[in-house]
């Protein structure tokens, strides 16, 4: 392969979209837990828990695809993320492993008396922080507000690079699209036409947030992410992107309010798809923006050759692994249900 950096980076944004169709799903559905209320409250709460049940703990295995991939492929860049967003990675890790502490602790753990915070309080907070802080990362390095510093020197103030308006806004765009994608998953899961009017209900709520958020973030971008905004605005392709995901989210809009809830995934799953391609090519070719480009960033030769040659193998192992785990927990509880 001529250029074993992009083909690394597009490994990279892939993993990113995987994760965000499956792990990000699990999140959003803690979400959905943290507001769930009304008489069916505790039916919501346990048809999230049986949808995430079988399967949330494999979904890291993507991000644990991307952290090695990076830091062995663009080692300065995984040294400059570490130590300018030390903070937002710490909250993000802290909430990976209190979310799935809480989750199987509140699976056997009797119901509290009310007095306290429960492992269901911990496994709603953890759902919704976690996202905010992988958002918070991807709009901080899209912003421009991390930057590949001289050998030895250090940044001393750890708050610039990630506490300003842009990356907070994504931060909570993350936690919308999480939120949709967990909802409109479960209105295909769940069997109960109550339970799938609720979940439709928030859905599309949260889908007209995201439009919303979506907007807002576009605006911040003149300032905030500036790279970004030109790249959405003046490359040849934006334009047509642009409108394919429009049309796409006012489809899974659409296919909600008909109650098409198997169209609706469709078309929730693209917009994620779009959400976060679109992303990394107005980034692309800059990893730091607005300096750092992936072949400037990239390791020798002599180790990306033998890394894609590793990947190869892997996917051989990985993909079908990960379909066979689906058909047998998910393809099983729908031939139940049918």
């Amino acid at each position: 392969m001529k250029d074993p950096a992009a083909a690394i980076a597009v490994v990279i944004l892939f993993s990113l979209i995987i994760y965000a169709l499956s792990g990000g799903a699990d999140f959003g559905g803690g979400v959905l837990d943290l507001i769930a209320f009304g008489p069916r409250a505790r039916d919501q709460r346990r048809a999230i828990a049986e949808a995430i049940g079988p399967i949330w703990e494999a979904n890291h295995i993507w991000m644990i695809l991307i952290v090695v991939l990076l830091f062995s492929a663009f080692p300065v860049v995984f040294s400059a993320i570490s130590i300018a967003l030390v903070v937002p990675l710490n909250v993000m890790l802290i909430g990976i492993i209190l979310r799935g502490s809480a989750f199987i602790f509140r699976r056997h753990s009797p119901p509290g008396d009310g007095r306290g915070l429960s492992w269901g309080d911990v496994f709603a907070a953890s759902s919704v922080v976690t996202p905010v802080a992988l958002g918070v990362i991807v709009g901080s390095i899209a912003s421009g507000g991390v930057q590949e510093m001289p050998s030895g020197m250090m940044s001393l103030n750890v708050w610039d690079a990630w506490l300003s308006p842009f990356p907070l806004a994504i931060g909570f765009l993350t936690v919308a699209l999480f939120t949709f994608l967990a909802a409109v998953y479960l209105t295909v899961e769940v069997q109960e036409p109550e339970l799938k009017e609720d979940f439709r209900l928030r859905a599309v709520v949260s889908g007209i947030v995201i439009g919303l958020l979506a907007w807002f973030c576009y605006f911040l971008a003149g300032r905030g992410a500036p790279l970004i905004r030109l790249g959405l605005e003046k490359s040849s392709w934006s334009i047509l992107f642009q409108i394919i995901t429009a049309i796409v989210a006012i489809g899974a809009l659409g296919a909600l309010w008909w109650r098409r809830f198997r169209l609706a995934r469709i078309f929730a799953v693209l917009e994620t798809v779009f959400v976060v391609l679109g992303w990394g090519l107005s980034q692309y070719p800059y990893v730091l923006p607005p300096t750092v480009t992936f072949q400037e960033a990239a390791a020798p030769e002599s180790v990306l050759r033998p890394l894609l040659g590793a990947l190869l193998v892997g996917v051989v192992v990985l993909i079908p692994s990960f379909v066979f785990l689906f058909w047998v927990f998910k393809g099983q509880r729908s031939r139940e249900k049918d």
